[in-house]
């Protein structure tokens, strides 16, 4: 295998971090590999292959073995060009994030709240006590967590109460 070579500044050659992706190898060959233990781009033997793609090397410095990585930790692969499938209009939307959905689900919470609290006066609601019995789509003040509305009735003694930062379970009196 050829390596591919870059100077230093002080002209002492460094192997490149790219692994030529055309290229087909076969269990024997030498290949460029990050070691676990050398923690440098290094000589490697491959040992086992899986798919068509190297799985387990041998460094050939320190005689260790594990899996195959074609570059160091925190490296990026290259994004290989997008090929036309041959399929018209089929591009899809691309996958939401995590915080993408947690974000979207806090705006809809919110929104459903200010729905609920939006046009009522002090009046409609009511003080928030264990000792007392709501029903579904009442309006309480809590004095922890401000106005809320009841979403739903668990069962006879719990509650889930939507306010303007979360819902929370409470307890109320069976009726």
């Amino acid at each position: 295998m050829t390596d591919d070579l870059t100077l230093t500044p002080r002209g002492a050659p460094i192997r490149s971090t790219h692994v030529p992706e055309l290229r087909k190898y076969a269990a024997g060959d030498e290949i460029d590999s990050w070691c676990t233990k050398c923690k440098l781009m290094l000589n490697h033997r491959i040992v086992a292959m899986k798919g068509g793609v190297p799985a387990k090397v041998d460094c050939q410095t320190c005689k260790t073995t594990h899996m195959f990585r074609a570059r160091p930790p925190g490296e990026k692969a290259e994004k290989a060009p997008k090929v036309a499938t041959g399929m018209s209009g089929s591009s899809r939307a691309p996958r939401a994030t995590t915080a993408e959905k947690a974000l979207a689900a806090e705006r809809e919470r919110t929104r459903t709240w200010e729905k609920s609290i939006a046009g009522k006066s002090l009046s409609d609601f009511r003080s928030y006590r264990t000792t007392e019995h709501f029903g579904d789509g009442e309006l309480l003040r809590h004095s922890k967590f401000g106005d809320g509305v009841v979403l739903r009735i668990i069962d006879s003694n719990k509650i889930e109460v939507l306010f303007q930062d979360d819902s929370r379970i409470l307890a109320h009196a069976p009726a």
